[in-house]
């Protein structure tokens, strides 16, 4: 059977449409939440309010997240799908309201943090669903498909609400018309919801009868337990978890490099739309990674496939990034092929991750397993953007910090090679 063909096995399609709309809606509400925050003249912030912005978003849903993956091995994924795409849409809606009436940063950050966390859940919804419409045999090839143009919607979308702010001026009132045109990607992804037949999503309705308020309260641990017994997939959430954390970092530097610069849409690296160019750069990167990830992970295995992800953002990280930080003529140019090298890396490693939770977890507990890799993903990438906000001047530009994270990359290597001599001493 091709990978046509698997495409077209019933519910592949429409699984895949509800990410891909998803994934566009999202990318415009979080560049327009961008414009609305970091790069906009009528709202001044500091490396700290960026960093507790990123922690409003993502912590309380990182804390949340693996009890309510229990869930998603108990509910109807299905309606799980539809409901929190509901949900999503007046979320976004409130939140569009508040920007034209001028609220504060603070309430703003609450809804958008409600919302963002909303689609995390449906992200790992689909994730756990896929392994119940498509064969064993075509998830890595699948995956990298999902991931490529799942990307590229998201890139689409946030260059929507970049081209929306541009055309209209930088602003609460061109950020509010981006938000609210965002929700349009929660509509689509309901509706196709909706054409999903009861249970088909899994998990089967055994589980979802029994101890269904146990599940939630020992999620995390439930879901803990599974990463620690399968050594590839311990290694994944390391690869995962030292990648955020760097990811971070260079975001963050990447967010004050451009503040430095104009903001009156003169150039690729002024504002909003440098910061839009570079999520592109990360996307296409993330694009090259769908097409080497299949070809990596039969050849080298999976743990190599990690470690590989690894050594190269270290690579990257030593150069690109370190360069950046000392040549600030070119800092833009170089943190912009830093971000396509970058995103290669991770997107290789993120890859390879949800192809083993899909292979080696068990369909009762692949939802607590994705999401606790969202939770990974999550604190890893806020802890770093707090700390470094701590530690970094307003230019950006730090060759320690930079060079912490060169180190951290190293340590999630050798923390990969140890966890799979632990796991071949255990067999």
């Amino acid at each position: 059977m091709s990978l046509r063909t698997a495409l077209r096995a019933p519910g592949v399609a429409r699984l895949a449409l509800v990410r891909f709309t998803g994934q566009f809606g999202d990318g415009m509400f979080q560049a327009a939440l961008s414009g609305a925050i970091l790069f906009n003249p009528e709202r001044q912030t500091d490396p700290l309010a960026i960093a507790a912005g990123f922690a409003v978003l993502l912590l309380p849903y990182s804390l949340i997240g693996p009890y309510a993956g229990a869930l998603l091995d108990r509910w109807d994924r299905r309606m799980v799908l539809l409901v929190a795409n509901v949900l999503r849409t007046v979320l976004i809606a409130l939140v569009a309201v508040g920007l034209l009436a001028g609220v504060g940063a603070t309430p703003l950050l609450l809804l958008a943090l409600t919302a963002v966390g909303i689609n995390r859940f449906v992200l790992a919804g689909v994730s756990a669903a896929l392994p119940r419409v498509l064969d064993e045999h075509w998830l890595v090839a699948m995956n990298s498909v999902l991931a490529t143009v799942s990307s590229g919607c998201a890139g689409a979308g946030a260059a929507a609400s970049v081209a929306i702010i541009g055309g209209i001026g930088a602003g609460d009132f061109a950020s509010a018309v981006a938000v609210g045109a965002s929700a349009a990607g929660s509509i689509l992804s309901a509706v196709l919801a909706v054409g999903f037949g009861p249970r088909l999503l899994g998990p089967e309705p055994g589980h979802a009868r029994s101890g269904a308020v146990r599940a939630i309260a020992t999620g995390l641990r439930t879901g803990a337990r599974a990463v620690w017994e399968s050594g590839e997939v311990t290694t994944a959430m390391i690869g995962i978890g030292a990648h955020r954390v760097v990811f971070g970092i260079n975001t963050l530097i990447m967010v004050l490099v451009l503040r430095q610069t104009p903001t009156d849409g003169t150039g690729l690296s002024s504002g909003l739309l440098g910061f839009g160019v570079a999520i592109g750069c990360t996307a296409a990167g993330m694009l090259v990674a769908a097409v080497v990830a299949p070809l990596l992970i039969p050849r080298l295995g999976r743990p190599r496939t990690v470690l590989t992800g690894l050594a190269l953002a270290t690579l990257v990280q030593l150069t690109l990034v370190t360069a950046s930080a000392v040549a600030s003529s070119q800092a833009h140019q170089l943190l912009l092929a830093g971000a396509f090298l970058l995103g290669l890396a991770g997107q290789i490693i993120k890859l390879t991750g949800d192809a083993t939770l899909q292979i080696d977890i068990d369909d009762d507990r692949r939802g607590q397993v994705f999401a606790l890799q969202d939770t990974v993903f999550n604190i890893a990438f806020v802890l770093a953007v707090a700390v470094t906000a701590l530690l970094i001047p307003a230019s950006g530009r730090s060759l320690p910090v930079v060079w912490v994270g060169a180190v951290i990359y190293c340590a999630g290597m050798a923390a990969v090679v140890l966890n799979t001599r632990r796991h071949a001493a255990r067999r």
